[in-house]
């Protein structure tokens, strides 16, 4: 799994935000699946979520529905977390893009629909976080943003 620290680390975040630009709009909106990990990696989220910052890239916490300490969300659309999640069969993939960020290790997988999602790698509980194509452009700044609770609450370490 070292190896998804990988391609991308090396890249300057400016290159990182011009590969975001020009995606192609969503529809947004709808619920949000909430995790359902072990009792350990449980408490590891609560931690989180005690942890995670009132805004993220400018925008004010709005959690989605239905509420849960695996889940928070910024803006509307909204930046979404979750806490807890599976790990992606996409680690598997020694190609796979990767970045990290402040200390972080990111998978970086562009969905269909022009979004990104980014899931935590070696940390004992995978993180994912979704940026909805308007925001985009804006590349890297949610992680940046999220970087500090995730370090603080999420030890280093492989998930089972």
């Amino acid at each position: 799994m070292s190896s998804l620290r990988h391609r991308l680390s090396g890249l300057p975040l400016l290159a990182l935000l011009v590969a975001a630009v020009g995606c192609s709009p969503s529809d947004g909106g709808g619920a949000v699946a909430v995790p359902s990990p072990d009792a350990a990696v449980t408490e590891l989220c609560r931690n989180l979520d005690g942890a995670l910052p009132r805004t993220v890239d400018g925008l004010s916490r709005e959690d989605p529905r239905p509420a849960s300490v695996l889940t928070a969300g910024w803006g509307s659309p909204a930046i979404i977390l979750r806490c807890g999640v599976p790990r992606p069969a996409a680690m598997d993939d020694p190609e796979a893009d990767g970045v990290e960020v402040n200390g972080v290790g990111w998978l970086m997988q562009q969905q269909d629909d022009g979004s990104f999602r980014f899931t935590t790698t070696l940390r004992v509980a995978y993180v994912e976080v979704t940026v909805p194509v308007e925001r985009s452009a804006h590349g890297m700044a949610p992680l940046v943003s999220l970087a500090p609770a995730i370090k603080k609450t999420i030890p280093e370490g492989v998930a089972d």
